[in-house]
């Protein structure tokens, strides 16, 4: 049954959602918490349809730092919620990242990133292409100046089994989980004082945290606010090649594609269209034609082993794409200081949920930022209009 008043309501179901009201009531016991989600199956929410990677190389530092903590989260995961919640692990394969920079430029701007990521605990490797064959000799590195690798704390883990394991331990800690949708908020004197739900009518909450995923400009709007968040669509494809049995590989990161392999022998691969840009909330129909027209040749020139290769299955996800510059948009809105945003991950929302949900509720709790500092991230600097830019963005 749901109340008529909460402490904190909290807008989406997923990943983010779950973090933090999770990270809110292990951090304040007692603390009433109502999550929304109008999907309970999450059949089209970005963390269900995530390739659900993990890395250290990012371009920021507080990408780095926010990763460093995901992964010890992640590779610990049981222990860090402090609940049986039955999934002793998610599945971690440590594969690394392997991304190639193809002039002179872009090597000097891997050894750049690789150096103070390293100073954040990372283990960022930049290589020669000898370098890079003799590990991958698969690969053709002709063309290439240079490739970062993360022999540790980089790879692929259960996504569902994160937001299954946040979901668990935070009903556990009393968090209610309902499902409806959110229609509006109701405000007085430039804060939130209610949530209108379409099947509960209204909950009157203290604090209310934006965790939409792609629909952050639709509850951003309900206040009078504006966020550059926007839906893109993404096409995912699972593909068998016969010819490039390699188990062991990176999630390798090139100019034109990213591929990963897959169990069973499989590999999963996607692009970003040339003609990038939003697209409609419900449109997930594949863009079928871009694993021959874009990728598949790409990918033949980057490892001749994938001469033979059918596309087995599909899938199509969408980013919640910050459009300023593909970073996180957190904290509170000066202009409504009790709604909360944690938006815009651009594809990065799965493995930085962790450190994002621990750093949301102690911004609500205790009005700053805590255990890192997210204020590169905050939504001040979209007010202001001043990107701070992510380069690696896959």
């Amino acid at each position: 049954m749901t109340k008529t008043a909460y402490d904190v309501v909290v807008i989406g179901g997923a990943v983010m959602g779950a973090s933090c009201a999770f990270w809110l009531t292990k951090m304040q016991p007692g603390l009433s918490v109502l999550v929304v989600e109008q999907d309970p199956s999450f059949a089209r929410a970005s963390t269900a349809l995530s390739v659900a990677s993990i890395r250290s190389q990012f371009s920021t530092g507080v990408n780095v730092a926010i990763s460093r903590f995901g992964i010890e989260f992640i590779r610990n995961f049981q222990d860090q919620l402090g609940h049986d919640v039955g999934i002793p692990t998610l599945g971690f394969k440590e594969n690394g990242y392997l991304f190639l920079a193809h002039s002179p430029e872009g090597a000097d701007l891997l050894s750049e990133l690789a150096q103070m990521q390293r100073g954040q605990g990372a283990a960022t490797e930049v290589w020669s292409p000898a370098q890079t064959q003799a590990r991958f000799p698969w690969l053709n590195v002709e063309d290439i100046a240079a490739a970062s690798f993360g022999p540790r704390d980089e790879g692929w883990f259960d996504n569902m089994g994160l937001l299954s394991g946040f979901r668990a331990a935070a009903k556990a800690q009393g968090v209610q989980f309902i499902t409806d949708e959110a229609l509006g908020l109701e405000m007085f004197g430039g804060r939130v004082t209610a949530v209108t739900l379409r099947k509960s009518g209204r909950v009157a909450c203290g604090h209310a945290v934006n965790a939409a995923g792609t629909r952050a400009a639709v509850v951003a709007g309900w206040a009078g606010l504006t966020v550059p968040v926007e839906p893109r669509k993404r096409t995912v494809f699972v593909i068998d090649a016969p010819n490039a049995r390699h188990p062991d590989a990176p999630l390798l990161v090139d100019t034109g594609f990213y591929l990963r392999p897959e169990h069973g022998g499989q590999w999963i691969t996607a692009t970003v269209p040339a003609e990038d840009g939003p697209c409609a909330a419900d449109d997930f129909e594949p863009d079928l034609h871009l694993f021959e027209d874009v990728i598949w040749e790409q990918l033949y020139h980057r490892a001749p082993g994938f001469d033979a290769v059918k596309v087995v299955r599909h899938w199509v996800g969408h980013y919640a794409y910050n459009t300023l510059d593909q970073n996180a948009i957190l904290g509170p809105h000066p202009d409504v200081p009790n709604l909360l945003f944690m938006n815009g991950f651009s594809g990065h929302g799965l493995q930085q949920s962790p450190a994002i949900g621990r750093g949301i509720a102690e911004h609500l709790l205790t009005g700053g930022w805590q255990s890192l500092d997210l204020s590169d991230l905050s939504i001040n600097r979209v007010i202001a209009g001043k990107p701070f830019a992510e380069k690696h963005v896959v």
